[in-house]
């Protein structure tokens, strides 16, 4: 019984450490890089008769070139009710509405604004290592709990180290994430 306690809480870091790399990509997609990309809107919710929705949910959201989005409503009324939630999201854009569709021209960083993005990039990668080293915290506290529940104290070590392996191997993800998206921040 202790046992299945033991590797449940392994499962269950592996899975939250899992959901910190997921958590830090989708950070990441929401900064600018210069070029255009429709994950730049994947927060944005925009008012649809009276119920708030995701962007992708009312519109097409794509790129039709390295510096435009283009979003393409299902419905010609929901024109003004984006252009607003563009404007609301403060996200530094400014939307063209030609009657059919919107598109947003993504203008050219300055060298200080990459600097300011890098930082940011560095400040999630950061938040996700914080998340691993909370659930290597709590791996750790049940595998204590279970060894002095029964468990052999020479198994709990080797459960130890096999959690300090996953957060360290999990780290290093993260790095080369941050590092891959400051090389595209910083790529002019």
């Amino acid at each position: 019984m202790v046992s299945e306690e033991v590797e449940m809480a392994i499962e269950i870091a592996k899975e939250g450490m899992e959901d910190a790399l997921d958590h830090l990509n989708k950070e990441l997609l929401k900064i600018r890089t210069g070029k255009a990309s429709p994950g730049m809107l994947s927060g944005l919710m925009v008012e649809y008769y009276g119920n708030p929705s995701p962007l992708n949910q009312v519109a097409n959201v794509s790129t039709s070139d390295s510096r435009t989005i283009t979003i393409q409503p299902w419905e010609k009324s929901m024109l003004a009710p984006i252009e607003q939630s563009i404007f609301a999201a403060n996200l530094g854009l400014t939307p063209m509405n030609d009657g059919e569709i919107i598109r947003i021209n993504i203008p050219p960083l300055t060298e200080e604004r990459r600097i300011l993005l890098v930082k940011h990039a560095k400040h999630l990668g950061e938040e996700g290592k914080i998340s691993l080293r909370s659930t290597r915290h709590k791996a750790l506290d049940t595998i204590k709990k279970a060894v002095k529940d029964g468990y052999p104290e020479d198994a709990g070590k080797r459960k130890d180290d096999e959690i300090d392996k996953l957060t360290h191997e999990y780290g290093d993800k993260i790095d080369k994430i941050v590092e891959l998206k400051e090389k595209d921040i910083m790529t002019v």
